[in-house]
């Protein structure tokens, strides 16, 4: 990959030719992808599609074997180096995905930390705010998913709602750029889905960058500016939600929609 491959292009997130595979299983195959600021990316397919690993990409806790990813305009996990890209310090890594919020699906709470100290970790240890500055930016953000009240309370004291709820908040305090979310509502009970779901609905209307995956079409219906399917490691099919999910133009697509919806 030569420098003058990477795109100067505005957008949060860009993903070039990007290849990955975990020993011969090819995971990712090409991907090409923009998100442009403030827009609302949500990406849909079967199981082993990619989705996940796509993420995982994107803040660099997986490295792709070709292509690359830009946040912001800049690459992350690589810097120029003559007419090539090399590979960035684990630390200079760490800092760039400050920047980058990322919601897993089984929450990755400290169980030993208070709600609020979970929240207030990530920003005093990079040294982007003072504890009170943290704390109070903590409480402002709990007030924000609706958990002002449980700041003392520790993770196993929480629904499992709750809990994502706060991995939200904690997303959100280093003030990311993109936040991305991996199937945010797949570990929840069905009737806890729609708490957690309330809350990415606010960011978007907020202008919020967001790239989510998400079994949630309705959800993806109501907030997404661009649907994503991915099947094997490709990007099928891509477009305004009304296109996609309404109206696809690819069997494939065609086939996974008939059997969800």
């Amino acid at each position: 990959m030569t420098t003058e491959t990477l795109s100067t292009r505005s957008a949060a997130v860009e993903v070039h030719d990007v290849h990955k595979s975990f020993g011969t299983h090819r995971v990712l195959n090409g991907i090409e992808l923009t998100v442009r600021p403030g827009e609302v990316t949500v990406i849909l397919g079967p199981s082993g599609s990619g989705k996940s690993t796509l993420l995982r990409v994107i803040n660099h806790l997986e490295k792709p074997e070709r292509g690359y990813v830009s946040v912001n305009g800049e690459p992350i996990g690589v810097r120029r180096h003559g007419d090539h890209l090399k590979e960035l310090s684990e630390r200079t890594i760490l800092a760039q995905r400050s920047r980058i919020g990322f919601v897993f699906q089984n929450f990755n709470l400290f169980p030993h930390l208070t709600v609020l100290d979970n929240v207030t970790a990530a920003p005093v240890a990079t040294g982007a705010l003072s504890r009170p500055e943290a704390e109070e930016l903590a409480r402002d953000l709990l007030g924000r998913v609706g958990l002002a009240d449980r700041a003392r309370a520790y993770p196993r004291q929480l629904s499992g709602g709750q809990q994502q709820r706060v991995a939200i908040a904690r997303a959100l305090a280093l003030r990311p750029g993109v936040i991305l979310f991996d199937e945010p509502t797949s570990a929840l009970d069905p009737e806890l889905v729609g708490e957690v779901l309330a809350v990415i609905k606010d960011l978007a209307r907020d202008g919020t960058t967001l790239v989510i995956v998400t079994h949630e079409i309705g959800f993806a219906r109501e907030v997404a500016d661009q649907v994503v399917f991915m099947d094997a490691g490709r990007i099928v099919e891509q477009g305004p939600p009304a296109q996609v999910l309404d109206h696809p133009r690819h069997e494939r697509t065609r086939d996974f929609l008939s059997k969800v919806l």
